[in-house]
């Protein structure tokens, strides 16, 4: 008798990624019979890959139809990803994202199809698609809300701290610093998230005084940009070469630390164990901040600019001596 089977649809952004992991786990922890795929835009799948309770991983190209709508590659890709999500048929299909191309993409799938209800959904209308709606707290972390809903639809409750479960890499790149260092995520597609440039070359100063390395990743090539620069400022500090996922993944795994802004990258630190420093300048991390780990703190908040000294308390407290 085949396996039951059950399909995730959470497509991006890659903080919103992140967040729905430890459903992955404790779905694998309570119901271990059930072979679990998830459906997720294509650029997410390798770093959705690390997690060893998925059997398969479909990769979804809606932002690639979207930037090159008269692309034939992009309209081949699509079809792919309907092909891989008919298949074969699903017990259950959940969609943990709530939104009308997340459940547009379940649609396409075979299975019935869970969501949140109405007052618990991100967008009000997805929910009227859905074979069945539950309701979750809307005040609750994003971590918390996803495992919610999977533990409503398989009939358990989550408790204890979330397991984000990735396999982290094994080893660092191989251009990392030899020593320890220091992640420095610096760069947001809103500006006003960014913390102050000063504010990271004092920290990187105050770091190297203890012989700690700091690297700053970058994305886009004006990311790029403002972490050479950042770097000319600190003796030491290296600016990363562009990287996939899957590197960068490798590069925080093996961090000292990790200090970010609200950006996807700091939650990836998080899942993957490393201490990491939150650096909150426009919004509140009161419901997508950083969770989970003993070693994980958010500073600051709408008006309230973390300091460096704020920082170096929490680092000397996790790096230091280490």
């Amino acid at each position: 008798m085949p396996a039951p089977r059950a399909l995730f649809v959470k497509l991006s952004s890659l903080g919103d990624v992140i967040h729905h992991f430890p459903a992955v786990s404790d779905l694998r922890a309570h119901r271990p019979e059930v072979a679990i795929d998830w459906a997720v835009e294509e650029a997410y799948a390798p770093l959705v890959r690390l997690h060893p309770a998925l059997a398969r991983v479909i990769p979804v190209g809606l932002r690639r139809l979207r930037s090159g709508l008269l692309q034939p590659s992009a309209w081949t890709a699509i079809t792919g990803a309907r092909r891989a999500l008919r298949e074969r048929a699903y017990d259950w299909i959940v969609d943990s994202q709530g939104l009308l191309k997340s459940v547009a993409v379940a649609r396409l799938a075979r299975g019935p199809v869970f969501g949140f209800d109405r007052r618990s959904v991100r967008e009000r209308a997805a929910a009227r698609f859905y074979d069945q709606a539950l309701a979750v707290p809307k005040k609750l972390h994003a971590v918390e809300r996803n495992r919610r809903l999977v533990g409503a639809v398989f009939g358990y409750a989550p408790e204890g701290p979330p397991d984000y479960g990735l396999a982290a890499p094994a080893e660092s790149p191989a251009w990392a610093p030899p020593g320890e260092y220091v992640v420095a995520l610096h760069a947001s597609s809103r500006r006003d998230k960014r913390w102050p440039d000063d504010r990271w070359t004092a920290l990187a100063d105050r770091l190297r005084a203890e012989s700690i390395a700091v690297v700053y990743p970058a994305g886009s090539e004006a990311e790029r940009v403002q972490a050479a620069r950042l770097a000319a400022t600190s003796p030491g500090a290296i600016a990363a070469p562009a990287m996939a996922l899957p590197a960068a993944a490798a590069l925080l795994a093996h961090a000292s630390a990790v200090v970010g802004v609200d950006t996807g990258l700091t939650h990836l630190a998080v899942a993957l164990g490393a201490p990491t420093v939150g650096l909150y300048v426009a919004t509140e991390p009161g419901l997508t901040g950083l969770h989970g780990g003993e070693h994980t703190v958010n500073l600051g908040g709408p008006g309230e600019i973390p300091t460096v000294e704020q920082v170096i308390r929490v680092l000397f407290g996790t790096t230091a001596g280490a």
